[in-house]
């Protein structure tokens, strides 16, 4: 089974729309572009080292594969473009016909069911960058493995999200956390299952009384 990995720079907010350019995605009205270039630095960019360094296959929606081809196949002398050009880029789209990018492999019809049995095939592992409305596809599928999030200190507001409203309530583990100088948080989570639900349990005489206090002000406030 081929792992299915989603790696997402988003706010703390959760905006995932276009962090590397102003002009990268528009839709909407989004002016924020870019959001994310300012606050790259060496560990960053040792994280992206690690990212690419092994084998690993590409699973991209439309928009970010057109904004990818249109500039890694010029850029082979760059490691991350080198990296990119010899993936296998397997693309999900109805409405393009044409892929001039090496090593491209169009997927549509039955998406889901044509993820599934990529992910069943032999092969490297699957990332997938950006690509936000098959994110919310995938999430619902539950065909996302992990997530490598990179959490920036931002907050937009508006702006298309990672876990948009209408996805299942889950949760995720957190396997491993790092941070850069510049206060982004390089954060891997696995998905564990279904929301756990309880209520405040306290432990000892301190926890009681914030927990007093609290129901308080509830009353209080009439919530």
């Amino acid at each position: 089974m081929r792992k299915l990995i989603a790696i997402t720079q988003v706010t703390l907010d959760g905006i995932m729309q276009a962090p590397g350019g102003p002009e990268e995605d528009p839709t909407n009205g989004f002016t924020q572009g870019g959001w994310a270039m300012s606050y790259f630095d060496e560990e960053a960019s040792q994280v992206i080292g690690e990212t690419i360094a092994g084998e690993f296959d590409m699973l991209l929606g439309r928009r970010t594969y057109e904004i990818f081809a249109s500039y890694w196949p010029n850029h082979g002398d760059d490691p991350i473009g080198k990296a990119f050009n010899k993936a296998t880029k397997y693309v999900v789209t109805n409405s393009l016909n044409r892929f001039d990018w090496e090593n491209t492999v169009h997927i549509g019809g039955d998406i889901v069911e044509d993820i599934q049995r990529l992910k069943e095939s032999d092969g490297p592992e699957l990332h997938i960058w950006g690509s936000s409305i098959l994110l919310q596809m995938l999430i619902s599928a539950g065909l996302i493995d992990e997530y490598r999030l990179w959490v920036f200190p931002l907050v937009l507001g508006k702006g298309k999200r990672l876990f948009g409203q209408d996805l299942p309530p889950g949760s995720l583990t957190l396997i491993n956390t790092r941070s850069t100088s510049r206060g982004v948080l390089l954060n891997t989570y696995r998905p564990a299952g279904s929301l756990s639900q309880g209520t405040f349990q306290p432990e000892n005489p301190y926890d009681e009384e914030m927990a007093s206090e609290r129901n308080w002000t509830e009353e209080g406030l009439g919530i």
